[in-house]
């Protein structure tokens, strides 16, 4: 078939003139193909593959273009890229590869096309479009990956074992395709993940952080996080999710299975936000269950504290990962540690000075708070699952009602312990710290309003009470 209408974008009339000026054939290949047959929009990068050397292709298309754009050019990996429009262009020579088993990185040699198809990933990544100009358009597809588009399946164009033992990241990229496009991995190249699980921990922690970012960015990410228990790369990646697996019963007692109902809280934020941090909040919520979990004959299984250990597991866990240990890890660990604030608040009745002190402890990430523990609600019970977004209503409302009367977000205290210390004469002190702390207490529980005349009144009332006189 001929899919010259996939390649009406200028640059890939100046690909096909510089090639045959190189006297060499070139191929769009991978993604760009696979998500043109999918409709998935417009592409951001495109992947060509040169019978001879990307590099000087790459060059040669450069020279072609308005304002000559830069070539960055890779020589351990043999690849050159360019940026033209808003589309980023990777150039690289068909190769062949052979793989030790120590590594993912595989020994290279000049190929054919032939050769470069069979070292793809998956057949829906192996689709490939002729640029030549006597053939322009023609798609070669040796692995059937149009039939596999059709029937939405993931499958390796080789041996699935050897793909995936060569190149463990494949295991991962297979589950990310498989969650994004909602595609099924088949039966031969499920078991061999399963098979090499082991082998992913020759991938770095960077490696797969992105995969699993991927994941976790899709429309339904429990696909993948089940797929990932299912094959058993979840327990070697994320062993703190594995151990939330399971339920325990005691005396007829019994407490729900914490892993399904955290796949069940991330599908439920997604539907909500974009944002990947809170989804990772959602996703770790949890898992300081798994090790505080008891038993007690008086009040069933607890996981007092969990809240608190879950926050500390989360920078052990990003730490591991090798995850961004700022400002990203500390949203995620207050989320973790705050994530059963607003519930506890949602069951009783909430109070103003309630609603305060949740406010002050979110500051900006109150919103965010909320929405993670909406998405929290994953019971079954149609009255109770009202109730509770009803509270949740309730509590959202009282917080914009408290925040336009009493500015508590990212609160300031109205005097500063400067004022103190010349308002008494004090040097830095015990006492400065026991005044602010009064007065911060006194506007979180309403007995004052957020006002500085309120503040100082009290000020000198709590400094009289230390023994302290006005200078």
């Amino acid at each position: 078939m001929n899919y010259k209408k996939a390649l009406q974008h200028t640059i890939f009339k100046t690909i096909s003139q510089s090639a045959k000026e190189l006297q060499m054939d070139s191929y769009v290949i991978g993604g760009f193909v696979r998500d043109f047959l999918l409709q998935r929009g417009e592409a951001k990068d495109i992947d060509i593959v040169a019978i001879g050397s990307g590099i000087k292709l790459a060059k040669q298309v450069a020279n072609h273009l308005p304002n000559k754009p830069k070539v960055q050019i890779f020589k351990t990996y043999g690849t050159a890229m360019l940026r033209f429009d808003t589309i980023e262009i990777e150039f690289v020579g068909a190769r062949k590869e052979s793989y030790n088993e120590n590594s993912r990185n595989p020994i290279v040699e000049n190929g054919t096309l032939e050769d470069d198809q069979n070292r793809r990933d998956f057949t829906i990544n192996a689709l490939a479009l002729n640029l030549s100009e006597t053939h322009f358009g023609e798609l070669l597809d040796p692995f059937n990956g149009v039939s596999d588009l059709k029937n939405k399946i993931i499958r390796t164009p080789l041996n699935p074992d050897i793909t995936y033992s060569d190149d463990p990241l494949r295991m991962l990229r297979a589950i990310r395709f498989a969650t994004q496009l909602h595609f099924t991995i088949e039966e031969r190249s499920l078991q061999a993940i399963t098979k090499n699980n082991y082998r992913i921990e020759i991938i770095t922690k960077e490696r797969i952080v992105v995969e699993l970012h991927k994941i976790l960015e899709s429309k339904t990410p429990s696909i993948g996080f089940l797929l990932l228990e299912k094959t058993g790369l979840l327990e070697y990646i994320l062993p703190e999710l594995t151990a939330l697996k399971g339920i325990d019963e005691v005396d007829g007692q019994r407490h729900k299975d914490n892993f399904y109902h955290t796949l069940e809280v991330v599908d439920n934020i997604s539907k909500n936000t974009d944002d990947v941090w809170l989804r990772w909040s959602a996703l770790l919520h949890d898992i300081g269950k798994a090790p505080t979990k008891k038993f007690s004959k008086k009040l069933g299984w607890t996981f007092h504290g969990h809240e608190f250990m879950g926050s500390k597991m989360v920078y052990h866990l990003f730490k591991r990962l090798k995850m961004p240990l700022n400002d990203k890890m500390k949203f995620v660990q207050k989320m973790v540690l705050m994530s059963s604030r607003p519930i506890i608040l949602a069951e009783d009745m909430t109070t103003d000075s309630a609603v305060r002190r949740l406010v002050f402890d979110a500051g900006d990430y109150v919103d965010d708070l909320m929405t993670l523990c909406e998405a929290d609600i994953t019971t079954k019970n149609p009255r109770k699952f009202s109730k509770y977004h009803n509270n949740f209503k309730i509590v959202r409302d009282k917080i914009v009602e408290v925040e336009a009367r009493d500015h508590i977000r990212n609160f300031q205290p109205p005097i500063s312990g400067e004022e103190i210390m010349e308002t008494f004469n004090l040097k830095p002190s015990r006492e400065i710290g026991l005044i602010k702390e009064a007065i911060k207490e006194a506007i979180l529980e309403g007995n004052i309003p957020n006002e500085y005349n309120a503040a100082f009144e009290l000020m000198l009332e709590k400094g009289n009470e230390l023994g302290l006189t006005k200078t």
